[in-house]
């Protein structure tokens, strides 16, 4: 039973995020309590939203389990956790069933046989897909779901601010502390500003990834790393962040933020990257052409437009048949007839943009983090799936396979002694002000993402990951004096997330002494 004492709040799980990871997670263990879904805006303004191409799982032959791990490791360069993907992908297929049966529609062919996509990578055509808007599909099943169930309670317009652990009971807490454990968050009510103290037997990290480190994205404007950021605040393990995963087709249309996303499963159906000089440029550098996996492609785009001078590449789709394009892609279709291309004779100008990210929050098979009671999962994790760079389409299965499994644990959690919680302090702002020079912290957020773009992008140097790091020093500074001062406010903290997020991936950039996957160095090529 939810109840509240002056400013706090419990409930039996704790789900920050409302995405494909978090409200599945509370779909599985709303069976064993109540549960609170933290959304930092509507419930239904996702990353997940934005998945067009589908969720890749082995449906029947020729396809195979073998197949799928294999295609999944080569694309990871071999740093997957073997047993890892082996979860995965032979857990998939059931899940993928988990979402049908709650209404979720997949495009099936004239036999009634699901329709299965191909994209770069992989070996079979193994991807399950609506239209080209499969993840907005998830998110309606699911939130028609979550939204019935009796025992789920949704926050919307909350945002968190920081995991509890023993450091806000006056306890010192480092990174070799053994056994750092979660009691819950303090989220801010962006509609009453007040900030609450929601306290819970689990608490599960599903805030996706951080695409608004870097100025060209696809992720929406509130992607910005807070779960991450927050575990790492927390002394929590934090992985593989070198590994940013940039799609190599963004549609390029300067004047627009978020990057609208070209699918790769429209090179799926035969479209063909092309330079400024008409040819099929990607050939040169694989020989499975556009279709070759996503850290691959995107150096080969980024190579052309260094050579050319030229800002983007073009993506030629005018040799697939036109009712295919309309009946299959209609939402790029639509896009980019708004800005007057068709594509059915039109060239689509693309370039790469920050997509996914491959680290984030070590976790183990069942998804629990280095924090005792705290899970992670979706692209906020780091399970060892994808290695040094993720296969298309993986990640939505991913997302499904580890909530399962974090709630096939969770439910056995018990709560803290009552002198535990009652110690637990409410949020304390006193000493801080209103701060009104904004304009400081978009000017921050901007050259943030400038830094990022510029010296951690797709080809990075020791010279340029030193120069972002010192820049970045800078900034986290000024920052965090800030912060200090003010009262609490969503832009004041994502910008605090963003720098926390841009430390961690040139942090591990450095210390990665080899190219590998989506982490490219020049000086070690």
């Amino acid at each position: 039973m939810e109840f509240c004492v002056y400013m706090k709040k419990q409930f039996d799980f704790l789900v920050i995020g409302s995405g494909i990871a978090g409200l599945f997670y509370a779909l599985k263990v709303s069976k064993f309590g109540k549960v609170a879904i933290i959304a930092k805006e509507d419930i239904s303004n996702t990353t997940t939203v934005k998945a067009q191409g589908g969720i890749a799982s082995v449906m029947h032959t020729p396809d195979s389990y073998d197949k799928h791990i294999e295609d999944t490791i080569n694309a990871g360069a071999g740093l997957n956790d073997r047993e890892v993907v082996e979860i995965v992908v032979k857990e998939g297929p059931t899940r993928v069933f988990d979402l049908i049966n709650i209404g979720t529609h997949f495009d099936k062919d004239e036999n009634g046989s699901y329709e299965l996509g191909k994209e770069g990578g992989h070996s079979e055509n193994r991807v399950l897909h609506f239209k080209d808007k499969t993840g907005q599909e998830i998110q309606r099943a699911l939130i028609n779901e979550v939204i019935r169930d009796p025992n789920i309670f949704i926050f919307e317009n909350h945002f968190a601010i920081e995991i509890i652990t023993q450091h806000h009971l006056g306890q010192t807490v480092k990174k070799s502390t053994p056994d750092i454990t979660c009691y819950g968050a303090y989220i801010f009510d962006t509609k009453s500003k007040k900030v609450f103290t929601f306290l819970a037997k689990t608490t599960m990290i599903a805030t996706g990834g951080c695409g608004n480190a870097y100025q060209n994205t696809t992720n929406p404007p509130g992607i910005t790393g807070d779960g991450i950021a927050m575990v790492y605040r927390a002394k929590g393990v934090v992985e593989n962040m070198e590994f940013v995963q940039f799609h190599p087709t963004a549609l390029y249309n300067p004047n627009e933020r978020p990057s609208f996303l070209i699918t790769e499963a429209l090179r799926g159906e035969g479209a063909i990257l092309k330079n400024h000089k008409n040819e099929d440029f990607c050939i040169k550098y694989d020989a499975r052409g556009s279709l070759a996996p996503r850290d691959i492609v995107a150096r080969a785009i980024d190579t052309e437009m260094k050579l050319s001078g030229e800002d983007h590449v073009f993506l030629d789709a005018r040799h697939i048949d036109k009712e295919k394009l309309i009946t299959n892609f209609p939402t790029i279709y639509a896009k980019c007839m708004e800005i007057g291309i068709n594509i059915s004779k039109d060239l689509i100008p693309v370039t790469p943009a920050a997509h996914y990210l491959c680290g984030g929050i070590k976790t183990d098979i069942y998804a629990r983090t280095s924090i005792i009671n705290l899970f992670a999962t979706g692209e906020a994790a780091c399970t060892g799936l994808h290695g040094a760079n993720r296969l298309a389409s993986n990640s939505l299965l991913e997302a499904v396979v580890f909530a399962h499994r974090a709630a096939e644990v969770a439910g056995d959690a018990k709560w803290y002694p009552s002198e535990i919680i009652n110690k637990i302090p409410d949020w304390n702002d006193e000493g801080t002000i209103n701060n009104e020079e904004l304009v400081l912290i978009s000017y921050s957020r901007k050259e943030v993402q400038q830094i990022m773009s510029n010296y951690v992008g797709i080809v990075r140097s020791d010279l340029r990951l030193q120069r972002a790091m010192d820049r970045l020093n800078v900034i986290f500074q000024e920052t965090e004096e800030l912060y200090k001062v003010s009262k609490v406010r969503v832009d004041i903290c994502e910008l605090r997330n963003i720098i926390n997020i841009g430390y961690l991936i040139i942090k591990q950039a450095k210390e990665r002494r080899q190219s590998i996957g989506l982490h490219y160095n020049s000086d070690l090529s």
